[in-house]
């Protein structure tokens, strides 16, 4: 019989976060630091890595830290090769890293936008989005996949979005587009990959308090209309994320490949009745 201490045990491994210096990527990294991994992270912000590896410090070993445009494969490939090399391996990745694609079509009041229609989109906007939330995590493999193949095992863990399997009302559609991508991206390389040892999967959040679209999922008021649109009543913290990194990143997860695992206080499910009889509507941004 397996002790649950073990069962779910980071101890001693070798993790990489990208887009770990800030929001569920910090507290990915915060888990598996708490709990005895050696952790590097991945950041475009050099200011905000140091600030993330002080405060990591206080509760664990301090990380390693590489600053990295991870759109650009040749900045993946150096700062996960280097930080390879630093913590002496790599057990899994966590492709954390990502942005928003704009607001969707409808505002938090229900109407409809005239801006953010989709013939109105910027081809920048889904150029951007698609370079980091896809180019990101597919170069970020990329990178990682010759060294797991090199231990015979490893472990790539995506950040995706409930927006990856749902339309979306107050989400921009290049969004939408990006993490769908993603989602096939991580069941196509769980199946290529299986044959090495190597397991992926993907966290699909739904509506999560960081500092993506500006931090506009920090502001109260924001909370209170999205939370009201959620069966459990609120959205999420970053830290809701960390019971199923936890269990991507450790011996509970040996058997899991090709899963998007949806934390999403239940918004997936769609309306709910409250009790005053109005409907709660499902539009989150994950």
């Amino acid at each position: 019989m397996t002790r649950i201490n073990d069962l779910f045990s980071v101890e001693g491994k070798r993790i990489v976060v990208t887009g770990g210096a800030s929001g569920i990527g910090y507290a990915i990294a915060e888990a598996m630091t708490m709990n005895g991994a050696l952790v590097g992270i991945v950041d475009m912000s050099a200011e905000r890595m140091e600030a993330a590896a002080q405060r990591l410090a206080q509760i664990g070993r301090r990380p390693e830290l590489a600053c990295a445009n991870l759109a650009n494969p040749d900045e993946a490939r150096a700062s996960l090769e280097g930080l390879h090399r630093v913590l002496g391996g790599l057990d899994v990745l966590f492709a954390n890293a990502g942005i928003s694609g704009g607001p969707g079509f409808l505002g938090a009041d229900g109407a409809r936008v005239e801006a953010n229609r989709f013939e109105a989109i910027d081809p920048g906007v889904l150029e951007r989005t698609l370079s980091v939330n896809v180019g990101s995590v597919f170069h970020s493999a990329q990178a990682v996949v010759p060294l797991m193949k090199a231990a015979g095992q490893g472990r790539i863990v995506v950040t995706s979005s409930i927006s990856a399997s749902k339309t979306e009302l107050m989400v921009g559609s290049a969004y939408v587009a990006s993490k769908g991508a993603v989602g096939m991206l991580v069941r196509q390389l769980a199946h290529e990959l299986a044959g090495y040892g190597i397991l992926v999967n993907a966290i699909c959040p739904g509506p999560t308090a960081t500092q993506i679209a500006g931090g506009r999922l920090q502001d109260a008021a924001m909370q209170d209309v999205l939370g009201r649109f959620a069966p459990l009543g609120r959205i999420a913290s970053p830290q809701d994320i960390q019971g199923v990194a936890l269990l991507l990143a450790s011996r509970a997860g040996d058997y899991i490949t090709g899963t998007e695992i949806t934390v999403d206080g239940g918004t997936h499910l769609g309306p709910v009745a409250v009790p005053d009889g109005r409907d709660r509507v499902s539009r989150g941004e994950g």
